[in-house]
């Protein structure tokens, strides 16, 4: 489905299939992240089975769902919008009790553990529907022309006052990355294939866990 929605945008003709596809993508996805909501137990949200381990499986699942919604929310809103984030405008941070405003890119193996202890996973998942809802709406207004705008030079700036990009090495380099691309770049990175890559490493920890 991503392989497609990708051909697809690319095209005139085609590029408002390919917003159907993204969203189809997104749902599938989504009825993932559901499933476990409903699945697994807080412990296993916590969990980090694979702490050492080179790849996106190193975390945990409730690390995961805040960072794939937190770039999300920066990225749609910050970056494409420039409007206020849903994670202030719902007062999220309270909410989910979350010590960080940022996307967690700084957080390694234990630092990860101790993070996701603190959330409230209700809220985290109130969050994340919200956010999806609201780039959605975003995505879905943008034609074809739309996609292909560069992101405007002043919004580095801009996002970087926000203090939601750690000064970490291990995040900083996230500014540029999407302030180069165009939003259909964004579009195919974070909104869908930064989805698949964490739900997937989701998926391991949860089957290293229910052997």
């Amino acid at each position: 489905m991503n392989k497609i929605m990708q051909m697809q945008i690319r095209k005139k003709d085609t590029c408002k299939a390919g917003i159907n596809t993204l969203f189809d993508l997104r749902n599938k996805l989504m009825q993932t992240l559901i499933s476990f909501k409903e699945e697994l137990s807080r412990e296993d949200f916590d969990a980090i089975p694979f702490i050492n381990a080179d790849g996106y499986h190193c975390k945990t699942i409730a690390y995961s769902i805040w960072h794939i919604f937190r770039i999300e929310d920066i990225v749609a809103h910050t970056v494409v919008n420039k409007d206020e984030q849903v994670f202030f405008a719902g007062n999220y941070r309270s909410r989910i009790n979350s010590p960080i405003i940022t996307t967690g890119n700084e957080l390694v193996k234990q630092r990860i553990a101790d993070f996701s202890k603190q959330l409230n996973l209700k809220e985290l998942y109130s969050y994340i529907f919200e956010v999806r809802e609201s780039t959605e709406k975003i995505v879905e207004k943008l034609s074809y022309d739309e996609l292909k705008r560069k992101i405007p030079e002043d919004r580095k700036e801009h996002l970087k006052s926000l203090n939601v990009v750690s000064t970490d090495e291990n995040a900083i380099w996230l500014i540029d990355y999407w302030c180069n691309k165009d939003i259909r770049g964004l579009i195919q990175m974070p909104f869908s294939r930064h989805w698949i890559m964490h739900i997937e490493a989701c998926l391991r920890i949860k089957n290293k866990l229910h052997l």
